[in-house]
């Protein structure tokens, strides 16, 4: 054979095998791109039950610190975590508000499965806002907050139930932290000149860890979960935060399928109970909130147009909401 022919026939072998490379690699790139995403199984989060926890807590009237809502609503979410099993601590506090007044708080933790060294930290505040402040009536009046603190409540309360009735447990300790005077900052449009008037029960708990010596791998905080039209931009104090986790979470969101309600985009920037615990506890911390400064109504409110108003009540809360954030939650827990 001459040289002409070898050298033609080692082209032509060479050409075949970078076809053959190029069919493998094709199919296998069209095959990642079409796959289905990998859930793990957990339990079923239950919309209506979460639902009827905030229900309940709109019924014991406004929590307000101070009033017999405020100390009803306490007492029950205590009963109902040491119903399921958790192992439930109280923190005491007192702080003053943007007024000068000395306020009485308590925080509450709730551990599931104490003893795994490895935890995830659940949080949302339990207090009502006292004040209708952005409403055009009743505004020296307190609100029903089933949404500002209502919702996040019973997305934690009915994910603890899940939890403790689950034959099948996560490998991870779930922590369910409810933060108290979350809501008692200065009225909307008043400038007091006073730093951090909101978030108090997290400031002290920062401040204060309980129990002693607690590290959770991260926190997750659940501020305003639960109503019609809700969407969860990444909160940009998060994304600076913690990206890594919000990443993680948003991720198992769309796996789900609820990517229309965890958008892929940064949103605004606020301030809530994640910042103490951020800056000052030194854990990482994100926040689910909803973020719609575009919604109708809303006038540039990056909160939407029913908060802080006697528009927060139960007639809000939407159970799908209730369920895309309770059920990606639950894959993100078994997913550690």
């Amino acid at each position: 054979m001459n040289r002409s022919r070898i050298a033609l026939l080692l082209l032509l072998v060479f050409v075949l095998t970078g076809l053959v490379y190029w069919f493998q690699s094709s199919n296998q790139v069209s095959e990642e791109n079409t796959s289905t995403p990998t859930l793990v199984e957990t339990p079923t989060f239950n919309p209506d039950s979460a639902y009827a926890c905030v229900k309940q807590q709109v019924d014991f009237g406004p929590r307000v610190p101070g009033t017999n809502g405020h100390q009803k609503c306490q007492e029950w979410i205590i009963a109902k975590l040491k119903s399921y099993g958790l192992q439930v601590s109280t923190q005491p506090f007192t702080a003053t508000n943007y007024a000068g007044k000395v306020l009485k708080g308590t925080n509450i933790m709730a551990q599931f499965q104490p003893e795994i060294g490895k935890r995830i930290l659940l949080a949302a505040h339990w207090d009502s806002r006292a004040v209708a402040d952005k409403d055009s009536i009743r505004k020296n009046e307190p609100i029903d907050a089933a949404n500002d603190g209502g919702s996040g409540v019973g997305v934690m309360i009915e994910l603890a139930r899940q939890l403790s009735s689950s034959s099948k447990k996560p490998s991870v300790g779930v922590d369910f932290l409810f933060f108290d005077l979350e809501d008692t900052g200065e009225p909307h449009g008043v400038d007091t000149n006073i730093q951090n008037t909101w978030a108090l029960g997290s400031q002290y708990w920062a401040a204060h860890i309980f129990p002693q010596n607690y590290r959770p791998f991260y926190g997750i905080l659940l501020d305003m979960v639960g109503a019609k039209g809700a969407v969860f931009p990444q909160e940009y104090g998060s994304m600076q935060y913690a990206p890594t986790v919000v990443r993680s979470i948003w991720s198992a969101a769309a796996d789900l399928g609820f990517g229309h309600l965890f958008l892929q985009e940064e949103g605004p920037g606020i301030t809530d109970d994640h910042t103490a615990v951020n800056e000052v506890a030194k854990i990482q911390m994100i926040d689910i909130i909803d973020l719609r400064p575009q919604a109708p109504g809303s006038m540039g409110d990056i909160f939407g147009p029913y908060h802080h108003t006697h528009g927060d009540n139960l007639s809000i809360i939407d159970p799908k909401t209730l369920q895309a954030v309770g059920q990606t939650l639950l894959q993100v827990l078994y997913r550690e």
